[in-house]
């Protein structure tokens, strides 16, 4: 009788839900995707925070809403080592369980599964609490990418959230929108990718006497890899034009991300760079990278995202 009752006042929330014409499902994602605060709460998403530490202290990543960045990379630059680590079972639990307790499914749009061993801990938490709420919906979407890559694919699709798309609306739209998401970007300094073990010692040695910095991509199943090489600063906006052009970007209707690891004046030189190439009217956007992403990558990186042909 009380599992009856249960289910009935779950189905007159969703239909009280329906009347007001508002989701009956809560749109989630993870600070890895790194889409601002602001326009993470203009489309009512909830974020799953990830964590980093900077010496010996523990952090979770607020989209930048109080983040400290320069003392990140202020430390960053005078040597400290911040780390990352994967959120447990109970986290998940903690996110997910209340919106499940009011009767709303759950759509979760992840950064890369192969870029973390959170997922397991997701998937955990995700059988134990289908267990607890049978009658409920949790499903997810894997980006294959981080960063503004993934934050690229959860603005365009919070958008047809906010408008009311359903959950099977929003698996076809993303399956389309991640093939067409491009995101390229070059490190600084070599070390931080050689820690990371994505180079060897020896070469980020080379590379750094030489000054080539490498072109990193993500590739279609999630995963980064070393694509090309530039020598030179004054080489990487023109490599970067190249590139959108290669990719035919679609400029007109969708934005162009930049991400900077504290070099706000290479990101806006980026940004120059690509208006007196498409137009002023181009809708460039350049944003800090959070800590999470800049202890892999270092400070001194330069990232670009796109809507590409492929």
């Amino acid at each position: 009788g009380a599992r009856v009752c249960c289910i009935i006042k779950q189905i007159g929330t969703a239909d009280t839900l329906y009347e007001k014409g508002e989701n009956m499902y809560q749109l989630f994602c993870d600070s890895n995707c790194e889409l601002w605060h602001t326009a993470a709460k203009e489309y009512g998403l909830k974020v799953i925070s990830m964590p980093y530490v900077l010496d010996g202290q523990e952090y979770y990543y607020d989209l930048g809403e109080k983040t400290d960045f320069a003392h990140f990379y202020d430390r960053m630059r005078a040597g400290s080592v911040p780390t990352t680590s994967a959120i447990n079972e109970q986290n998940y639990i903690d996110y997910f369980e209340p919106v499940l307790k009011e009767g709303k499914d759950i759509y979760y749009i992840t950064f890369s599964h192969k870029l973390s061993a959170t997922f397991n801990s997701m998937d955990r938490a995700i059988a134990a609490l289908k267990e607890r709420y049978p009658e409920r919906e949790i499903r997810t979407f894997d980006t294959k990418s981080i960063s503004l890559g993934a934050g690229f694919q959860v603005r365009y699709a919070a958008e047809k959230y906010k408008a009311g798309a359903t959950m099977d609306e929003l698996d076809e739209y993303l399956t389309s929108l991640r093939d067409h998401t491009v995101v390229y970007f070059i490190v600084d300094d070599l070390v931080y990718l050689k820690r990371g073990g994505r180079i060897s010692a020896v070469t980020a040695a080379l590379g750094t006497m030489l000054g080539i910095k490498p072109m990193i991509s993500i590739v279609p199943d999630g995963s980064l890899k070393s694509v090309g090489k530039v020598r030179g600063s004054k080489r990487v906006f023109a490599e970067f034009i190249r590139i959108m052009h290669e990719h035919n970007c679609d400029v007109k209707n969708y934005r162009v991300e930049i991400l900077q690891a504290d070099c706000p004046e290479t990101g806006e030189g980026l940004k120059q760079a690509i208006k007196e190439e498409f137009g002023e009217e181009v809708d460039a956007n350049v944003q800090i990278v959070g800590p999470v992403i800049a202890a892999h990558c270092g400070p001194g990186t330069l990232g670009l995202i796109f809507y590409g042909d492929k």
